[in-house]
Parts: C-alpha cells; structure tokens; sequence
C-alpha cells in the first residue's frame, strides 16, 4: 500500500515537473520572440521599403521573419504598410510567402537543444526541417502562378470586399496572459543589453528540453505514446484541426510547432504525425494578420491577410496527400546532421540568412 502511495506521488510529482517544465520551454520561446522582435523591427521595417520585385520579396519575407522570429509581426508590418500605401499588393504577397518560411527558424533552433544526443537530435531536426520543406516547396510551387497570374491577388481580393466594413475585433491569447509578463520582466531587468536577454532564454530552452524528454521517458514511454496516437494525434484531420486552433488561440505557430519537437525528439510523436498538425498550424496562424487588417478597415490590407491564408490552404491541399515528399527530405537532411552536427547550424545560417541575403542584394 505504502509503494503504492509512493508510486502515485511520484507519478503526480512528474506530471507536475512537466507542466513546469513546458511553462519554462514555452517562456523561452517567448522570450527569444519578443527579443528579436525589439531588435529587428526596425531593421525588418528598413529592409521591406528596398523591396523592388516580387522575387525579392520572397527572400525579404524570409530574413525579417528569421530576424524578428515571428511571422505574426512580419505579416503585421506588411498589412500596416500596404495599408498606408507603402506597399503594393503584388510586392506584398511574395513577402508573406517567405514569411512562411523564415517563421520556421524558430523550431530549428529549438531542434538544437537535442544536439548533444544523436538519437534525439536526428528525431527532432528531421521534425523542425519538415515544416521546412513544406513551406518550401509551397512556394516553388505558388510564386510562379503568383508573379504571372496573380492568382492569391484575385481570389483574395475579390473575398476582401465583402469585408469591407466589420471593423476591429480582439482575441484573448490564453498563454500570452501567462508567459508575456514575465518575458516582459526578464527584458525589463537588462534593457540596454539584450543580448543578456537571449542569453538567458536559450539557458532556459536547453535546461526545459533537456528535462521535458528525461521526465517524459521516466513516465513509461510507451504509454505516453499510446496516449498521443489513440486521442491527440489519432489521425491526420485531428492532427490538423489540433494545430489550426491551438495556432488560432495563441497567434504564434512559433509556440505551437516548437511544443512537438520535444515529443519527437523523445520518440513519443512520428513526422508522420506531426506534419498535420504542422500544416494546420500554418493556417491558424493567419489569424494575426486577418485580425491585424480588420482592425486597419482596408481592403488592401484583407486582401493581403486572405492571400495569407489562401496561400496555406493551397499548400495543404497539395502536400496533405504528398506528405511524404517533405517528410522524406527532412529524413535525409536529419541524417546527414547526424553524421557532423555542423551541418545543422551551416543550414540555419545558409537557408535563413546568407540566402536570402545574397538574393536581395544581387537582384534588387
């Protein structure tokens, strides 16, 4: 009986470790976020007033979402700035696709907290890569029908007009009441060095990772696992549904995409089963920028956040079904990663950075 009680305490102590410990990973996010985002807004704001063409807008999109780490605020930037006539819909666009993109950064990064361990490293990148790949290839496959027939444009504006007049509406963001208070107060405490700051988010990310997947693995893997399958990832329309709202809630697809790789990097999730809930997360976090134009009351600025959305529906539709092309590319990329660890870093700082830099310069 006295084992018995020890057991369930243990198991209750556990279960506890891991919401604190979930709270600390999700607080890093945060911070990380709302740290970039307070060094490179300006910087991202800069960069969008060059865009020239659509094509350098793609890699403009890219490079400030990597920046800032937040889709959500790229997008915001780009409503706002169409809305006061500084953008056009056509150079817009492309840079909302690339934002796509660059927002991704954020669950590669969190893939590195693995990096020590093979086994869980190659789990979590071939993870963080896939949402890669897909939003990758959606635009190789979208731009070109984009910049010569501006099919996001017109559907997306001929939606817009129906909108026309709503006006502003707000959302409540459940895990922003609990987390943006004290990333506010981490920040508050070195605002003239922040850097300290994301310092102290990734000594916060690498500690919560490390013990998430120890805790996870202390309380019978296998029966964790068998949860996740039977109820929250059971098949592919939960697993989508599951991160379009959970998306929709927070506003961050950051958080939302970053909360699995842990679980993947832990064994506990598949890519199999994730990449729905990737995808579907990609569409919930459209809600920012929808809400964002409602809120300016311009049609430009619906446009642009329907071209948002319809840009994802679109990717969903084609890779739902193909889900293997995306999923086997991060395979290989995780493998070769697995074989010299540097290789993770050259392409966070290749893909996200050096790329995009070199495209805007070379053909603005």
């Amino acid at each position: 009986m006295i084992l018995v009680d020890r057991k369930y305490w243990i198991g209750i102590a556990k279960g506890l470790a891991i919401v604190a410990l979930v709270y600390l990973f999700l607080l890093s996010v945060t911070l990380i976020g709302d740290t970039f985002k307070l060094m490179g807004k300006g910087f991202a704001e800069k960069i969008m007033n060059g865009v020239s063409n659509p094509f350098v807008g793609v890699f403009t999109g890219m490079l400030c979402t990597a920046i800032v780490q937040s889709s959500s605020l790229t997008t915001s930037l780009v409503i706002g700035m169409v809305a006061g006539n500084v953008l056009t819909i056509n150079l817009a666009i492309p840079i909302i696709m690339g934002a796509n993109i660059g927002t991704t950064i954020t669950n590669v990064i969190v893939s590195l907290g693995h990096i020590s361990k093979k086994d869980e490293f190659e789990r979590a990148f071939a993870v963080a890569t896939m949402h890669d790949f897909f939003n990758i290839l959606t635009v190789i496959i979208v731009f070109p029908l984009q910049y010569f027939f501006n099919i996001l444009g017109v559907f997306a504006g001929f939606i817009a007009t129906t909108f026309e007049n709503i006006g502003g509406l707000r959302v409540i963001n459940p895990l922003g009441k609990i987390l943006a208070p004290v990333a506010r107060l981490i920040i508050d405490l070195f605002p003239n060095h922040l850097w300290i700051n994301i310092l102290i988010a990734l000594i916060i990310l690498f500690f919560a990772l490390t013990y998430i997947v120890k805790v996870i693995k202390s309380l019978v893997l296998a029966k964790v696992e068998l949860f996740f399958d039977q109820y929250i990832f059971k098949n592919t329309s939960r697993a989508f549904f599951l991160g379009l709202v959970m998306t929709a809630t927070v506003q961050s697809s950051s958080i939302t995409t970053s909360l699995v790789v842990p679980l993947a990097a832990a064994g506990v999730l598949s890519q199999k089963k994730i990449f729905p809930y990737a995808v579907g997360a990609n569409i919930g976090t459209t809600i920012t920028a929808f809400l964002a134009a409602i809120a300016i009351n311009s049609v430009s600025a619906i446009t642009i956040a329907f071209a948002h959305t319809l840009f994802n529906l679109i990717g969903a539709g084609i890779f739902l079904p193909l889900s293997k092309i995306p999923i086997t590319l991060a395979k290989i990329l995780a493998r070769l990663t697995r074989k010299n660890r540097l290789y993770a870093i050259l392409y966070v700082i290749t893909v996200f950075f050096i790329i995009p830099i070199i495209f805007i310069f070379l053909t603005r």
